[in-house]
């Protein structure tokens, strides 16, 4: 069985990582969930749960397993990690190292295994030049991105920035996993 790590930051599009997850346990992929603290205020943990069947994880200091260290043990396990939606915020603290909620410092931990990001922001956030670096530094590392579309943005705006759609995503999943 497959191991997937979905992140899920506080994009408005967390609501699609709903669907993301269950599509993939559909296929028979243990999907884990980390949620960072925006996240949940846009989509409760209990949606993945109830979709997975696996614990969401939203605090680095809540030890599940008092005999593992989560962050660790998550990293170890899993064979790819999905970040969808993946914020601006998001984005910067990876390219910076910063490991600073469960979310990075998984990320941290996970070496050597395929990271798919997919982006969602309002178009100049994304196209700001400092995002671009952090995107440009962290596809220098062997991250993968998933660019995002161009659509009307939940701001009213017109452009890129959209996330990729569900089934561009799961593609670009299925070409690690198999």
């Amino acid at each position: 069985m497959k191991h997937v790590i979905l992140g899920v930051t506080g994009s408005i599009a967390a609501y699609k990582a709903a669907d993301l997850a269950n599509t993939l346990t559909k296929q028979g992929v243990s999907v884990h969930t980390i949620m960072t603290e925006s996240a949940c205020k846009l989509i409760t943990p209990l949606t993945f749960q109830t979709l997975t069947k696996n614990k969401v994880h939203t605090d680095m200091f809540d030890e599940y397993k008092p005999s593992e260290v989560q962050h660790i043990s998550l990293a170890k396990q899993a064979d790819l990690m999905l970040i969808a939606p993946a914020t601006a915020n998001f984005i910067a603290k990876a390219a910076a190292g910063i490991a600073d909620d469960m979310l990075t410092t998984v990320l941290t931990a996970f070496i050597n295994k395929p990271v798919i990001i997919c982006p969602a922001m309002n178009t100049n956030m994304y196209l700001n030049p400092v995002t671009q670096r952090n995107i440009e530094t962290l596809k220098d590392l062997g991250f993968t991105f998933v660019e995002p579309r161009e659509a009307m943005l939940a701001c009213g705006d017109l452009g890129k920035g959209a996330l990729a759609s569900n089934e561009i995503i799961l593609s670009a999943v299925d070409e690690f996993l198999k």
